[in-house]
């Protein structure tokens, strides 16, 4: 049988490639919300990070989330995405 192909993203804080299954896909929806999609199928633009504190906030210093996602990325957001992240960590 064929090997099956594994999909592969890039992360927008570090810039690794990885496989899509490790890392945290972040979306805005056509409604213009931005979300953590963790089932990675959700309808929206997406844009993927390392499930990683260090990561987020190199994206946040360079404003890759804003660049890949089309839109202004407020601070509360990305409150509650350093949350969502250091719960993934801890378990």
């Amino acid at each position: 049988m064929p090997v099956k192909k594994v999909p592969m993203r890039q992360c927008i804080g570090c810039g690794e490639r990885k496989e899509k299954k490790s890392l945290i896909r972040i979306i805005r929806t056509p409604e213009g919300e931005i979300a953590v999609d963790f089932t990675g199928k959700k309808n929206g633009r997406g844009a993927y990070i390392c499930n990683s504190s260090d990561c987020l906030s190199m994206a946040q210093k360079k404003k890759s989330l804003e660049r890949s996602l089309n839109t202004d990325i407020p601070e509360s957001v990305y409150q509650a995405l350093t949350k969502e992240i250091d719960d993934n960590e801890d378990g």
